[in-house]
């Protein structure tokens, strides 16, 4: 997959593993190419804009989401999934560490301790509060 003056292209390799999964003799005016709207489908989820900001370099927006939400019902990206899971060549060794894996900004850990009631309502203790109360564990 390659990313060419930062738009996002299928290689020839990745597409010729997904051009036999996908639909033929669809009905309707003049198709935009499929591999064009496949890219433009992968740029959106990537950078994460919307589907009416994805460049027309792709095809028209209503036409990237129309494919997108229509072979989502279809259940094709689950085929496409499989059959690329199925022709990758995975590395012995990987090794993910927080760099690689991301969270969505609304994600949260709850390390934060539990919640303190104080005249019915809830709060969390401040960082230096916490820091100088003795250990709870201890006399």
């Amino acid at each position: 997959m390659g990313n060419v003056g930062g738009f996002f292209w299928l290689t020839d390799r990745a597409w010729a593993a997904i051009e036999p999964l996908l639909p033929t003799n669809q009905p309707g005016a003049r198709r935009v190419d499929d591999r064009r709207v496949i890219s433009g489908i992968i740029h959106v989820l990537r950078i994460g804009c919307r589907w009416e900001d994805c460049p027309t370099s792709y095809g028209p927006a209503t036409t990237i989401y129309n494919r997108f939400n229509r072979w989502s019902h279809r259940g094709l990206w689950g085929r496409i999934f499989a059959t690329l899971a199925a022709q990758a060549e995975l590395p012995e060794d990987l090794s993910i560490d927080s760099t690689a894996v991301r969270a969505h900004r609304s994600a949260h850990g709850g390390t934060e301790g539990p919640r303190q009631r104080k005249g019915g309502r809830e709060f969390r203790p401040s960082g230096a509060r916490v820091a100088v109360q003795p250990p709870k564990s201890m006399p």
